[in-house]
């Protein structure tokens, strides 16, 4: 049976209403979202059902949530709302790293989009990405030649990962490779899939020089899997708070930068 136009509409708002508010509070429990939305329990937890297969929320028991874990990363839809301006800071603070002519390697990290979003300020470059909204944003952009690596897209990333990603990224020399995770402490990254890490570290190892972005809430954290050491990236910038022990040990360790906010 075909949903009436009108259902679909009302289905599309509630959703909308609830991954506001989830994004919002960082999760929600059903009674929550019951309240919210003014429909019966068993509709919230088709519309719970809903989003969580579509990668934009994660359910738990009695409950979603949007916030990442330890062991899970938050949505690529969360990522975008969340320390935009730090992000939109540490992209500013990148883009001196990027010339005229160069290839750069861009992971599928909010942070790589900010960055992206500057590009054309710089080109001629070639641009290498997995991430689907960096290859939006840069599709129509003069002077950017555009590589899209492909794979298994992944819903939650909205990137392309796998097998076919990893053959293709560690097929490529870029002269350039910018990048974000999940967590760091002053000696290690870390990132909760395991799928994801070795994704990262080609993205990585593919540049001739290494550029980590990480805002002030991965600082100081760990996750699940372990990435990359620190040394392992020519750059890393950052942005405040962050303690100052942990920086200078960092620093004995590569070039380390804390970038002002907006």
């Amino acid at each position: 049976m075909t949903t009436p136009p009108s259902s679909r509409g009302a289905r599309q708002q509630r959703h909308q209403l609830i991954v506001d508010h989830v994004l919002a509070q960082g999760d929600a429990t059903v009674a929550e979202l019951v309240e919210l939305t003014g429909v019966s329990l068993m509709t919230v937890h088709r519309d719970i059902a809903e989003l969580a297969d579509r990668g934009i929320l994660r359910k738990y028991h009695g409950g979603v949530s949007a916030q990442p874990s330890m062991v899970f990363e938050s949505s690529s839809d969360f990522r975008l709302h969340s320390h935009a301006g730090e992000k939109r800071a540490l992209a500013r603070a990148a883009l001196p790293f990027v010339a005229p002519g160069m290839s750069v390697m861009l992971d599928d990290s909010t942070s790589a989009l900010a960055l992206a979003r500057l590009l054309p300020e710089v080109g001629p470059l070639t641009v290498v990405t997995n991430y689907r909204l960096i290859t939006e944003e840069l599709r129509g952009a003069e002077g950017i030649r555009l590589i899209c690596v492909g794979g298994e897209y992944s819903r939650t990333h909205d990137s392309w990962i796998g097998l076919p990603a990893m053959d293709m990224i560690s097929g490529i020399s870029a002269d350039l490779s910018v990048l974000s995770t999940s967590a760091m402490t002053a000696g290690m990254t870390f990132h909760q899939e395991q799928e994801i890490v070795s994704i990262k570290r080609a993205t990585r190892q593919a540049g001739a020089r290494s550029v980590l972005l990480m805002d002030h809430s991965k600082v100081g954290r760990r996750a699940l899997h372990r990435l990359e050491s620190v040394d392992s990236f020519d750059h890393v910038l950052l942005t405040g708070p962050v303690d100052e022990e942990l920086v200078r040990e960092m620093r004995e360790l590569t070039d380390v930068r804390v970038v002002e906010t907006e």
